[in-house]
């Protein structure tokens, strides 16, 4: 089929986020145009994969179709592939006034930034972008100005929220705009595709205010000791809860990571963060009385390069910990990171550093909504099709489930690639699309099912071997062989024997002859790799490289 969308259709395209928890990319179509809602990142730890992007080319090959990318707030998961993926795109970007400025920090320094279009929204407002009309409406999350968005058509209006949870008291920025939902609830809202992430927690997720009240309880405990607080850099809400539970109880404030640094930053530019008192630097906090000092670190998940982690292995080069200290972890756990929390609660644990998460006491909420919330969004907005993203599948068919049974009409459940007509009777699933990830690589982009990819795992797993040889005219040996093992031995006595029997090996294959060059490669190959599994269990990658003079 056609993937131009004609003056008839309105439909739903998720490349990134659904099926998953971050990595956001939606895309809506109609009247021969795409609009792009959000372009975000995951992060990867393996084989030299740091940052993980949605592929994009769906849209690179209907490029001078997309009218615009729209964002609905600042965090990486929505925001982060912008540095990776706009050269490909090439298109406008649409923000209000704090998301624009994180936008253009992340590319100021990359070689095309002036030469992208930021068209500033503000909070409310609206604006034509081609064929469909888009009203931004405020939203409460962890970080300032998260958009829902009404993307109205002559054929209906879809409610996108991006993340969101409803708190009654938000520590920064606006209160959700219920007035402006239900206004919508009213006029008929075709779809609502909604954030999945919380559909198994009861309730609701809870407001910032009990964890600032928590906080200032359980610092107020902790005499004589220093304060570091880990938390997300983007959770603003959670700094300026940390800097003026601080102020309340004497304590100057010390910012550790430069994504902190720069999201707080941002945030002063445009308005934010205004009634706090100046920060110290590292070198000073370390000099003060620890009862004097909280520091603010990133690094609450065990990132490796993040500030805590340093900090924990003693390769930051001011900020030293011991048992004087207590690390307040005022986060979740995302789901993958358990290891390296633990390994980096361990490293502090070694150090005497006390340790608070918010299993022991009610230092975090989340910025998700859950099932009370989810209902209560429903109400408001009276939605005919409710499509869940930004989820894992078992999130999403969850959401869909209570849904239903609050009496939403109809629901469908995508997955990336997924191309959904939009309507009320009768919303489906009419194609398949490729939707896959790419993984950012020294300075390239590169599929992660690539055949690169699938070699280093198989070299971290198992190591190598590397043989040289060269042989005369005859087919003998010109010199011994040069021999490279990476990976298999723990050096001496065993690395030694290795060789010694890899070497056997080869000789042994030339002695008794061969037709070809390749049949020889080949034959000593096979023969190294028996060897290696039947000294280690493993058979190593081989690579055999001959030349004959």
């Amino acid at each position: 089929m056609t993937h131009i969308p004609g003056k008839n259709d309105f439909w739903f395209l998720p490349l990134g986020g659904s099926g998953e928890i971050g990595m956001n990319l939606n895309l809506y179509g109609h009247d021969g145009q795409w609009l792009m809602v959000d372009l975000g990142v995951t992060f990867g730890d393996r084989f030299g994969i740091d940052v993980i992007t949605p592929d994009p080319e769906f849209i690179v090959t209907h490029r001078e179709h997309l009218v615009g990318l729209v964002l609905t707030h600042a965090h990486e998961d929505h925001i982060g592939a912008i540095p990776y993926l706009w050269p490909l795109l090439r298109c406008p970007i649409y923000a209000t006034k704090f998301t624009a400025e994180i936008v253009r920090q992340k590319i100021k320094e990359l070689p095309w930034s002036k030469e992208v279009k930021i068209i500033e929204v503000p909070l409310s407002g609206e604006l034509k972008i081609g064929k469909f009309l888009v009203e931004y409406i405020t939203l409460t999350h962890s970080i300032p100005e998260p958009n829902a968005l009404a993307i109205a058509t002559p054929l209906g209006t879809v409610m996108h929220t991006g993340d969101w949870k409803i708190d009654p008291a938000p520590l920064v920025g606006e209160a959700t705009d219920t007035d402006r939902l239900m206004d919508w609830g009213e006029q008929g809202i075709l779809a609502l595709v909604c954030d999945s992430t919380n559909v198994f927690t009861k309730g609701t997720a809870g407001s910032e205010e009990t964890v600032r009240d928590e906080l200032f309880k359980q610092i107020g405990a902790q005499k004589g000791r220093r304060i570091i607080v880990a938390c997300f850099a983007s959770n603003l809400a959670r700094v300026e809860t940390s800097i003026l539970t601080a102020k309340s109880h004497g304590r100057k404030v010390c910012l550790v990571g430069r994504s902190l640094h720069k999201m707080v930053d941002a945030a002063q530019k445009v308005g934010y963060l205004k009634d706090i008192p100046p920060f110290i630097d590292e070198d000073t906090a370390m000099k003060l009385p620890p009862e004097e000092v909280m520091i603010i670190s990133t690094g609450s998940q065990g990132e490796p390069r993040a500030a805590l982690s340093r900090i924990a292995a003693d390769a930051h080069p001011f900020i030293k910990l011991d048992h004087r200290d207590v690390v307040f972890f005022s986060s979740r756990v995302i789901p993958g990171n358990e290891r390296s929390i633990n390994l980096l609660q361990n490293n502090l644990t070694r150090k005497g550093v006390g340790i608070i998460t918010s299993h022991d006491e009610d230092i975090h909420v989340s910025g998700h909504p859950a099932r009370d919330e989810l209902m209560q969004m429903y109400e408001w907005i009276k939605p005919k099709v409710l499509i869940p993203v930004h989820g894992e599948l078992r999130h999403m068919t969850e959401h869909a489930k209570l849904g239903l049974s609050c009496g939403i009409p109809k629901a469908v459940v995508p997955e990336n690639g997924s191309l959904i007509r939009l309507d009320e009777h009768n919303p489906t699933i009419m194609d398949y699309v490729t939707a896959g990830r790419l993984g950012y690589d020294g300075s390239r982009m590169v599929p992660m099912v690539s055949t690169m990819l699938s070699e280093r795992g198989k070299l971290a797993s198992n190591g190598a071997i590397f043989v040289s040889l060269v042989l005369d005219r005859e087919g003998g040996l010109e010199c011994e062989p040069t021999l490279t093992l990476l990976g298999l031995t723990v050096g001496g006595e065993e690395q030694e024997r290795m060789e010694r029997d890899i070497l056997r090996c080869i000789k042994s294959c030339i002695h008794n002859g061969y037709q070809n060059l390749e049949t020889l490669q080949e034959e000593i190959r096979i023969n190294i790799r028996r060897a290696t599994n039947s000294w280690i269990g493993k058979k190593a990658p081989t690579e055999i490289h001959i030349i004959q003079v």
